[in-house]
């Protein structure tokens, strides 16, 4: 056994001799020299941030949004030719003149004193012969415009001869006995606010010591009539009662004619 034993272990030293020498013939692979790297030359390239793959852009464009509608534009105002006026529509705006068609009736009134006789002149000269009638209507009470009562017959007829030089025309002289014996009017006038503006024209002519006052005594006006006017016609008496701020044209009833 001892033998057997030395001759195992003198095998094995002589195969491990045989085996570090190639005993075998057996040639290892060379190993090959890598190249230089050239470490100068690496760039390090930083992976993408996104992994997932991207999908290829499709062939289809994407269809470009619809424009907004413009608006439509305004309808442009379709030209109404102007209706042809009549006369009467150029007539200012009164509720004489509004009213009043081609064949109209008008009452224009009150009147007394000077400006009864200015719009007498002016009808007269209108030649408004069969369609102007008048009639007077009777106030209680009313206002006038007027001299105190003076001191005898001389300082009227004095008073009479300066009014008369400043163009002053309508008057008339208080007679009799009592309180207003000797007065001069100048005019008399339904309301006060009338007897004042007169007074204030009274004033532009020249006069300085005539008063408005009330008078309790009854007296008359005078109110026009007119009937049967055309359109013309109204027209210059609606611009004629602007001269007349006191006065008032209105419409009325015209008349049955059988």
């Amino acid at each position: 056994m001892r033998k057997l034993f030395l001759v195992l272990l003198l095998a094995n030293v002589v195969l491990f001799v045989v085996m570090k020498n190639n005993g075998f013939g057996m040639d290892e692979p060379e190993v090959q020299a890598q190249p230089d790297l050239h470490g100068d030359m690496i760039r390090l390239i930083p992976a993408p941030q996104n992994t997932q793959a991207r999908s290829p852009p499709s062939s289809r464009t994407a269809p470009a949004p619809a424009p907004a509608p413009s608006p439509a534009p305004a309808a442009a105002p379709v030209a109404v030719p102007d209706a042809v006026p009549t006369k009467a529509a150029t007539i200012p705006d009164h509720p004489a003149a509004s009213s009043a068609g081609t064949s109209a009736c008008l009452e224009w009134g009150d009147f007394s004193g000077t400006d009864l006789a200015r719009a007498k002149a002016a009808l007269s000269a209108m030649q408004l012969t069969g369609k102007l009638s008048q009639r007077q209507v009777e106030h209680d009470r009313g206002y006038w415009v007027y001299f105190p009562p003076l001191r005898n017959k001389a300082a009227v007829n004095r008073k009479i001869a300066e009014i008369k030089a400043l163009g002053i025309t309508d008057y008339f002289v208080v007679q009799g006995s009592g309180r207003w014996q000797n007065a001069i009017s100048l005019g008399v006038f339904k309301t006060r606010q009338a007897a004042q503006n007169y007074l204030d024209y009274m004033h532009t002519q020249g006069v300085r010591t005539a008063k408005v006052g009330e008078r309790a005594s009854k007296f008359k006006e005078t109110i026009f009539r007119l009937d049967g006017l055309d359109a013309d016609t109204v027209v210059k008496l609606t611009a004629l009662q602007k001269d007349f701020p006191d006065s008032e044209l209105s419409v009325v009833p015209c008349a049955l004619t059988k």
